[in-house]
This record gives C-alpha cells, structure tokens and sequence, in this order.
C-alpha cells in the first residue's frame, strides 16, 4: 500500500503533524527525585524464570527503590506539575554477565504515571501501573520533615491492582550509606514489541543499557529497614520468595538519560 508523504514530529502515538499531544518527547530527560533502597538477598535459583538467560545469571542479590521523581524535557513540565511528577518501585537483580562482569537487570517496575510508563518501556524497563506511597525528608528541623539524621524513620508501600505488594519500613542510623541497586551499577532492560500481524510468535528480545548523563546528589543515608513482599495473583515477582535484607538507604539524586546502548 502506497503512502503520501506525511512530515510528522511525534516521538511516540499520537503521531501527528505538530507533535504536541505525543505522550512522550524525544531525550534528553531529565530526573530529580527521593530514593528509598532496599537491597535484599534471595534464592539465586528463584530468579531463573524472570532474567532472559543471554543478560546472565542471577547471583542472589537485588534491590527495591521506592521514588518519588519530578522530571523534563526542555523545562516546561516543571510549570504543568501534572506533566513531571510520579512515583514509582523498582526492582533490579544483580547478575553476572557472560564476560564475567556484573550488572543489575529490571524485571519489574511499577509506576502511576503514563508519561514515565512509556519511557520505560523505551528502554526495557517492564514498567505497569501501581501505587507507591513513601516518606520523604523536608530541610526542616521538624517532628513531621524526617530530618537526615539518627532516628529518622520512613516507610513505603507499592499496591498494584489494589493488593500490596510490597512494604518497607526504615530507621536513618547517623552513618554515611552506599549506592544500591541500579544507584550502583549498570542496569539493562529487555525490549520487545509484539506483532499483531503474527501473534502466534512472542518478541525477540534486545537488551539494552540506559545512557546516563550528569548524575548528581547521590549522598545516601544509612539506614535499617525491614521489607515484606505480600502474594499477588498477577506478578512474577512472588517467585523471588523470601527476601531477606541486608542494606538500606535514603537520598537524593538526579540525573540525565541521554538515550540507550546495545548491553
């Protein structure tokens, strides 16, 4: 079938001339957000079902973040708040790649917004729809702020489908923490879009690694935490099983994803 000519602007559907109402614009975008991280020890074996085999093999660890993240194009999201603000949990697991080298791999990833929904899925992160509460830390010496220092205490919650699924309780601890998860190492995706023509076949896959650009922040807070991860009916992340915590830690960060890079 042949086709006119047609000079469209849109990144992403809606395709139209002017690309205004296209959900989402081309990168650079740009992050800011409050991380709370959990890193967890599990059952390597578990994973094996939820890591396509050519990323590499589960080691046993990975990390839950619960964000809260404000995000842009060229700024202008920063004046329509609707358009920039989501929260969002992510699990990442780390694996030991074919070479030898170790990553961290997202297998699943839950969001309430559709903006960031879409650029993840752009870059391999399953992202789904799911409700994320956490705690954030004002700059204020204030019962209600949850200042950065010994004692402070936060909780998350991710619910998904209106079942919680994940829950998250922390105590700041006055020391210095460490990155986790995908704070602390490269994390690949898998993309993979389906053919309706041929719905019989399933996608091939193709792993790809975000392009970060000017990180900034990144001072995390030690903490101690407890996780719990509840049944849910419809999410493979139940195969993990028991998770048992070793670290934990609270912080700002920002960044800049520039695009993505064959894994």
């Amino acid at each position: 079938m042949n086709t006119l000519p047609w000079s469209q602007r849109s990144f992403t559907a809606p395709f139209t001339s002017t690309g205004r109402s296209a959900l989402v614009a081309a990168p650079p975008w740009h992050y800011a957000g409050w991380l709370l991280n959990v890193a967890f020890e599990f059952d390597a074996a578990a994973a094996i079902a939820l890591v396509p085999p050519a990323a590499g093999r589960p080691v046993g660890r990975g990390c839950v973040h619960f964000a809260d993240w404000q995000a842009c194009t060229d700024g202008h999201e920063l004046l329509d708040p609707v358009l920039a603000q989501y929260r969002e949990t992510i699990v990442v697991l780390e694996l030991e790649r074919p070479d030898g080298s170790s990553c961290m791999y997202c297998p699943a990833i839950w969001v309430d917004q559709d903006i960031s929904l879409v650029r993840g899925l752009l870059q391999g992160w399953p992202k789904k729809m799911g409700r994320t509460c956490l705690t954030r830390s004002l700059p204020l010496d204030h019962p209600a702020a949850a200042p950065l220092r010994e004692g402070s205490r936060f909780g998350a919650s991710l619910s998904v489908k209106e079942r919680r699924l994940f829950e998250a309780q922390a105590t700041l601890t006055g020391a210095r923490g460490t990155a986790l998860g995908f704070l602390a190492a490269p994390t690949l995706g898998a993309v993979g879009w389906p053919d309706l023509r041929t719905p019989q076949h399933p996608p091939s896959l193709t792993l790809v690694r975000p392009d970060i650009r000017d990180r900034v922040g990144g001072e995390w807070h030690q903490a101690r935490a407890t996780l719990h991860m509840g049944p849910h009916p419809h999410e493979d992340v139940g195969l993990l099983g028991a998770l048992s915590v070793t670290q934990a830690s609270v912080g700002w960060l920002g960044l800049s994803v520039a695009g993505a890079c064959d894994a």
